[in-house]
């Protein structure tokens, strides 16, 4: 952990398991002054949820009939609960609160705080340069200082960096720590951080031209009179063209990423400001005691933030390029850290000690996730397999309903992002065909399986990796 410089008040914060009522200098908040357009939208989208799952629970009526005539009465219920009416519950929130929200840019124009880029990096001399070129592109007007946090590189990283940011004429330098882990990283970068804004960065990542501007801007918007905390970038596949499994993965960071970030920031709750791209109020990191020991750090930052009344924000203008898995082993290895990193977050800071109410119910809906992904692996995908073998008493006509409201769904997504945010930037994506029906009839059993594998890693307390 880091300490707040000298003669700066912390807040009285010692961990990230406290909970300060304020957050530190540049980001100090109060209650809300007024909340109603959230929670309007909030009640408004619920009700509309909740109007969709009743009458999903009575026409499904006859499938539950036949699944009590052949396997009784409690799994009767059980089946549907899981493939069919939290899915029903979970979705039609997204979408109620999606056609609810209207996007407002950031405004881009003003005085621009000086922010300090921390790329953390270990054995990253294959794209090091790149990502330092993107930073030196940037369209940002106010200062930049570019810190390479390096978590004991044994390759030439730090050289190429150095050489990279010479050769642009950045203001650099290098932040050395050798303990392995990505916490210890930023936390070593952090303590010399001295501009109000820090914005983390992985290697790997390549910032669009305006991403800054975009992400900074929202940073320090004021929904409901109060200071955005953290905001998170928008992220999409750099290498997606690179073969089947990338393909899929392009469309879940433009599809499925994507509407679930702009969802959770519809009521101020974005539950990851990624470590990949994210900015933050350099006080409020050092209030809440840096970046936790964790395997999702960002997770729990992010959520101990929010415990402290913090406002959480997405920006899906603000974009930036990674580099995604392209072996199914490291994919597998992605997803598990991801979902062991979200019982870590719910298990450091349960959703239920949320100040805020709606980011006590926009937390809850984690604790649904682990059922889809049960749901999905041990009962949709043998219905799959009884129905093609002539027994379609799990997947029959009622699942196949699901199949044109997800195009429906992921038609609007497609839109919206094309309009507001590609033509904004004036961008042209490939639309892959291959890849969007292997994302939409296939993908979901992978990450499903890694994220179950993920679930027992950290209920067995397994060793943790940074990569």
């Amino acid at each position: 952990m880091t300490d707040a410089p000298p003669g700066q008040d912390d807040g009285g914060v010692s961990g990230v398991e406290a909970h300060p009522t304020q957050l530190g200098g540049f980001t100090a908040r109060s209650r809300p002054a007024f909340g109603l357009r959230p929670t309007l939208r909030f009640t408004l989208a619920v009700s509309l949820t909740i109007a969709y799952l009743v009458f999903a629970v009575w026409v499904s009526q006859p499938w539950r009939s036949d699944l009590e005539a052949e396997i009784g009465p409690v799994m009767a219920w059980a089946i549907p609960v899981l493939l069919a009416y939290i899915p029903c519950l979970l979705i039609g929130f997204l979408c109620f609160t999606l056609l609810l929200t209207r996007y407002h840019p950031p405004p881009l124009d003003g005085e621009w705080p000086a922010i300090t880029v921390v790329v953390a990096a270990y054995n990253e001399e294959r794209g090091i340069e790149r990502t330092i070129e993107r930073i030196a592109a940037s369209t940002y007007e106010g200062p930049i200082e570019v810190v390479l946090a390096d978590n004991n590189s044994t390759d030439r990283t730090a050289e190429l960096g150095e050489a990279a940011a010479r050769r642009y004429e950045l203001d650099y330098r290098r932040s050395f720590e050798p303990v392995a882990g990505k916490h210890n990283a930023l936390n070593t970068a952090l303590t010399g951080v001295t501009t109000p804004v820090v914005v983390t960065l992985d290697a790997d990542t390549l910032l669009n031209r305006e991403a800054l501007s975009y992400l900074v801007g929202r940073l320090m918007s004021r929904p409901q009179d109060q200071h955005v905390c953290a905001c998170a970038g928008a992220l999409i596949a750099e290498n997606a063209q690179h073969n089947f499994l990338t393909r899929m993965q392009g469309w879940d960071y433009r599809l499925g990423i994507n509407g679930v970030k702009r969802t959770q920031a519809s009521y101020n709750s974005a539950l990851v400001a990624q470590g990949a791209f994210s900015a933050y109020w350099t006080d409020d990191i050092r209030a809440v005691g840096g970046w936790p020991d964790a395997i999702g750090e960002d997770i729990v930052l992010t959520w101990t933030l929010m415990g402290s009344r913090g406002l959480v924000q997405y920006e899906p203008v603000a974009l930036a390029e990674t580099i995604v898995p392209e072996r199914l082993r490291h994919f597998m290895r992605q997803r598990s850290r991801w979902a062991r990193g979200m019982f870590e977050g719910i298990q450091i800071n349960p959703p239920f000690r949320q100040p805020r109410v709606l980011a006590k119910v926009v937390a809850g809906i984690d604790y649904l996730v682990p059922l889809l992904d049960v749901g999905y692996i041990f009962f949709w995908v043998p219905g799959v397999i009884l129905f093609f073998f002539g027994h379609p008493l799990l997947f029959s006509w009622w699942s196949m309903l699901v199949i044109p409201l997800t195009l429906g769904i992921f038609g609007l997504l497609r839109r919206w992002q094309d309009r507001n945010v590609f033509g904004r930037l004036d961008m042209i994506l490939e639309h892959d065909r291959r890849g969007f029906f292997g994302y939409l009839f296939a993908y979901q059993v992978v990450t499903s399986s890694a994220s179950l594998r993920g679930y027992a890693q950290h209920i067995f307390g397994a060793a943790r990796r940074w990569k």
